[in-house]
């Protein structure tokens, strides 16, 4: 069902569900390249624990957005979107189509949805805001934001303290409540997006994370948290792996227990993502082992 418009094939599904290898089919199928949406793959330094595609991987279809930023550059779903669309479009105007994968729901929504053009934090404002939590607590903040916008404290999820304090600095830069400046109007984008979620039952799932991590420590997981672990403070390094470890070389947890919290913070991500592309009724899903089914669909759409 070929279109004028060409069509971004999106693919999400949890961690450890299997997309990278699926993915690299489907970009050979396609005759197109790989544009990741993984919040953390694009750190150069951190190719273990987020489980970055190899060299080998690398070098049969081209990525875009893997080890291409370091932990020290900050980043943003928004700062994605404005990165990722040109490169969609250039795809698509080669090669009719293009495909972006990851798990990471806010890029991926970026692409798909796009992002309220909110102002950029500078640092002075960011240490303001930081500063009152840490005098306040996540009590304070709380309050803060019910007195400033209320409308938004009703929606926000309260033990949220990242996004609580993301809209007392937007708050605090605009002098307008947050809740006034998100339009969540979807953008129209200049070509056709058609969505494939990948899954797995749950306790396959669950054994697969479990076996990952055995995996990354064997690769060398260790040894890169422990080069990172004087830059732990970086919002990169709040990344589940990493702040378990940390834990352990703190000496606040052994090391069995920072494994099995790696483990178990893992599956719990892997939950809250499949419960958050659940509600997205445009996702068709499959098993990542059913290749030709996979393709049979995508060539339904696929721009011949």
């Amino acid at each position: 069902m070929a279109n004028e418009r060409g069509t971004l094939f999106v693919v999400v599904g949890p961690t450890g569900v299997g997309k990278t290898d699926i993915s690299l089919k489907m970009a050979q199928f396609l005759g197109c390249s790989i544009v990741s949406c993984d919040s953390r793959q694009m750190f150069r330094e951190l190719p273990i624990g987020t489980a970055a595609p190899t060299a080998t991987q690398l070098a049969a279809v081209k990525h875009h957005f893997v080890g291409n930023r370091s932990i020290f550059e900050p980043y943003s779903a928004g700062q994605f979107e404005l990165d990722a669309i040109p490169i969609i479009e250039a795809e698509i105007a080669q090669h009719g189509n293009a495909l972006m994968v990851g798990g990471s729901m806010l890029y991926a929504d970026a692409v798909c949805r796009g992002i309220d053009d909110l102002p950029t934090i500078d640092d002075e404002t960011r240490r303001s805001v930081m500063d009152f939590y840490a005098q306040n607590g996540i009590d304070g903040v709380r309050r803060k934001l019910k007195l400033l916008d209320p409308q938004h404290y009703a929606e926000v999820d309260l033990r949220n303290v990242k996004r609580m304090l993301h809209a007392l600095e937007v708050i605090e830069i605009t002098g307008r409540p947050f809740s006034e400046q998100r339009t969540h109007q979807v953008k129209q984008r200049t070509f056709d997006i058609v969505k494939i979620g990948l899954t797995r039952p749950r306790p396959e799932l669950y054994e697969r994370i479990n076996r990952r991590v055995w995996h990354m420590l064997d690769d060398g997981l260790e040894n890169e948290a422990r080069h990172l672990y004087p830059h732990r403070q970086l919002n990169a390094l709040n990344t589940v792996g990493y702040k378990e470890l940390f834990n352990y070389f703190d000496g606040t947890w052994t090391r069995d227990h920072a494994i099995e919290m790696i483990q178990q913070n893992t599956r719990r991500y892997a939950k809250k993502q499949q419960s958050w592309f659940n509600r997205d009724s445009a996702i068709r899903w499959f098993c990542p082992d059913e290749a030709s089914r996979i393709t049979d669909y995508m060539a339904q759409h696929k721009q011949a």
